[in-house]
């Protein structure tokens, strides 16, 4: 790992100070967990002058419940998050895609903000020493369109149309469907919002923003979260899916489904919600809405597999909505 300074920020405001003074030459760190093994192994076009620490700000690790709005801290551990009685009651994906991330180790480490703002797990972004400068590296060409793009996209891609890799939260799509607020040292962001692709960038924040905190608004209803992996909960999603379901006399009254892992960033599947109103929720109604979610999909050469997966996400996750 090459030299680097580091900073021990005592306030957001001296941590957005240090970004400034330092500008795209710094990088945030708390858990540490997707930057260090980036640094490590020297996959970044342009490698991080200073580290500005948070985790020595105190008050950015908390989940409080007030007025019917559930707020978490961005240093908010993921297995925290997973096991606290109002995220299970009251926001169950999100509690479940928390429980689902990584390794117990890695969600003991783990923030819920560094969780959305991680980098794509690309395989040729991803090369140590830099080997594909890529477009998301503001190189010429995405290497998975031509080679092995079994991860990658069903979407179409982005950044000029070129770069196919997924976003691989796995809070993600449950902050989406569960109509979250980001909360940043400079506005409020919604969630379906808060995720873009361009070079270097996987969100919208600007180059001295933080995240401090996530507000999620009161329940509308019950909410599932679902996930499909090679190794259960360790490895990154090959797909997942998050729905809230407002229910009333029985039949689907509002709806927000969310996959992720699928698309550049975080898909909200509209065409899966709009099949999905006004029905009862059953294995038939499931699938024709699973099978609207992926009317769009567009695979490449070695993702097809990815449809019918998704497919089955959305239909379990709207059935763990009953």
């Amino acid at each position: 790992m090459k030299n680097f300074g580091h900073v021990n920020a005592a306030t957001l405001d001296e941590a957005v100070s240090a970004l400034r003074r330092y500008g795209k030459r710094a990088a945030i760190i708390a858990g540490g967990t997707d930057l260090l093994g980036r640094m490590k192994d020297e996959v970044l076009s342009t490698y991080p002058e200073a580290l500005i620490n948070i985790k020595t700000i105190p008050g950015l690790d908390f989940i409080t419940y007030d007025g019917g709005t559930l707020s978490i801290g961005a240093l908010t551990r993921l297995a925290d998050i997973a096991t606290n009685d109002a995220v299970r009651n009251g926001h169950a994906a999100l509690a479940e895609a928390a429980h689902r991330t990584a390794s117990t180790h890695l969600r003991e480490m783990g923030t819920i903000g560094g969780n959305i703002c991680q980098d794509i797990r690309c395989w040729y972004y991803r090369n140590p020493q830099n080997r594909f400068p890529c477009l998301r590296k503001g190189g010429g060409r995405c290497y998975a369109i031509d080679g092995d793009n079994r991860y990658h996209s069903i979407f179409g891609g982005s950044v000029e149309k070129g770069c196919y890799a997924v976003h691989p939260s796995d809070t993600a799509p449950a902050l989406v469907a569960l109509d979250a607020s980001i909360r940043t040292t400079g506005r409020a962001i919604k969630a379906e919002d808060f995720f873009q692709v361009s070079a270097g960038k996987t969100t919208v924040l600007d180059d001295d923003e933080i995240v401090s905190r996530i507000d999620l608004p009161p329940a509308v209803g019950r909410s599932a979260f679902v996930k499909f992996a090679l190794r259960k909960t360790i490895d990154f999603p090959i797909v997942n899916c998050a729905a809230v379901i407002g229910l009333s006399r029985g039949k689907v009254s509002s709806a927000r489904i969310c996959l992720n892992a699928v698309h550049v960033k975080p898909y909200r599947a509209v065409k899966a919600e709009e099949a999905i109103i006004g029905k009862t929720i059953n294995e038939a109604n499931a699938e024709s809405a699973a099978a609207a979610a992926l009317a769009d999909a567009k695979p490449m050469s070695h993702n097809a597999y990815m449809v019918p997966v998704a497919k089955a996400m959305v239909k379990r996750a709207l059935l763990g909505c009953r």
